[in-house]
């Protein structure tokens, strides 16, 4: 009896840019989602040294030692390199060329129409962004995503957009180049099968998905399609692409897994952001975190020590939820409602749950920072696993392109 193969992991690529120390809410937003996904995924995490450039190109000293120390925090944190693929965007070339060939038919309009593109540059007036790189951002992205073959990409609700964009360039690319002969030959063949009601059928039903994206529809379509014995696999795959309105599948449409935002604030009570100046850094000494901690901003309503609060109304609860027990919970927030403990009372309780999570981490840093070479092997042996998997999608995208390859 034959041995059964398991099926692969789905694939799920992701990346961070390289613009200095990560704080806590890079860690409870996107971090422990990703520590939770190499579990049960082939994960493909990346540093976007490239991506990074395109709002701090004037000043490119730090980056190499942003894109260090990022890796470390990544590694101190519990990212498993034996699990997951770690790389460094500039070191697979791959991403390069699939950038420059996806801009190629990415009409400008799409990229115009991104809101991020206005929104940032209205925040960060103090920088130059009206370059080619800061509109292409979401091509570059594009590529970074279509060449593993990425079934899945982890994204907050504020970057919906850009995959968007990526799943857009995606059809379009199979749309142009995708309708060969061996397609439109599977193609008819696929419609001799089918015979004519159940074509016109199909075709109307086609028809009406591409005008209203009806999942209903697209449901379907797709039952009709597998329970047609009459139909080979790349019959019914054809049919598929030109129900979709593309082509053969080159580049695959990834699916957007929307995480939760960090429920960690900054110190003032607004988001969490270098920029506010009100961050707290993962790699911040006990001292550093104990002040910042002690000066937070509190429930605004408790003026003095004998009012009464309510902890939904306080930034520090949403620490509490992250780093402290049950119990301390418990204590915590029966203490605020009835006036029987301070806030700082409260404040100290946190730190103790803080220092419980904070602590193996910063002895991970400690080892990692004594033995950087080790981070460097870990990116190059990830680096090179990336650019195998991403040669062979720049072959089939050169291939359709009819690029001619050296002897």
């Amino acid at each position: 009896m034959s041995e059964t193969r398991p099926d692969p992991l789905p694939r799920i690529v992701s990346g961070m840019r390289p613009t200095g120390p990560l704080h806590l809410g890079h860690w409870e937003g996107v971090l422990k989602n990703w520590i939770g996904l190499q579990k049960d995924h082939d994960c493909y995490f990346f540093v976007a040294d490239w991506h990074a450039l395109t709002t701090h190109y004037e000043d490119p000293r730090a980056l190499t030692s942003n894109t260090f120390g990022l890796a470390m925090e990544w590694l101190a944190v519990g990212v498993d390199p034996d699990r997951a693929t770690l790389f460094v965007q500039s070191w697979v070339p791959e991403h390069a060329e699939l950038h420059l060939l996806l801009s190629m038919v990415t009409p400008l309009s799409w990229l115009e129409r991104v809101p991020t593109y206005k929104e940032q540059q209205q925040e960060l007036r103090d920088r130059e962004l009206d370059t080619y790189g800061f509109l292409g951002y979401p091509v570059l992205m594009s590529a970074d995503v279509l060449l593993y073959r990425a079934r899945g990409v982890p994204v907050g609700q504020d970057q919906v957009a850009h995959l968007e964009v990526a799943r857009e360039v995606a059809r379009r690319f199979n749309f142009l180049y995708g309708r060969g002969e061996p397609f439109e030959a599977c193609l008819q063949s696929a419609h001799r099968q089918l015979g004519s009601t159940d074509r016109q059928r199909l075709a109307e039903w086609a028809r009406q998905y591409r005008q209203s994206g009806s999942p209903e529809l697209w449901s379907r379509i797709e039952d009709m399609l597998a329970g047609d014995a009459r139909l080979g696999s790349g019959e019914r795959d054809a049919l598929i692409a030109e129900a979709r309105g593309t082509g053969r599948t080159i580049l695959v449409e990834p699916s957007a897994l929307l995480t939760r935002a960090s429920r960690l604030p900054g110190t003032d009570g607004r988001k969490m952001s270098k920029s506010y100046d009100n961050a707290i850094a993962l790699r911040d000494t006990r001292e550093v975190v104990t002040r910042k901690i002690r000066t937070m901003a509190t429930d605004p309503a408790r003026v003095k020590r004998s009012d009464p609060g309510e902890p939904d109304r306080c930034p520090v609860w949403s620490y509490h939820e992250a780093f402290s027990t049950e119990v301390t919970r418990q204590w915590a927030g029966t203490g605020c409602r009835t006036a029987e403990i301070g806030c700082l009372d409260c404040k100290n309780r946190l730190l103790e749950g803080m220092w419980a999570a904070l602590e193996p981490v910063w002895e991970r840093l400690g080892k990692l920072e004594s033995r950087p070479e080790a981070v460097r092997e870990v990116l190059a042996a990830g680096s090179e696993r990336a650019r195998r998997e991403a040669r062979i999608t720049l072959d089939e995208v050169r291939d359709a392109l009819r690029l001619a390859r050296p002897q």
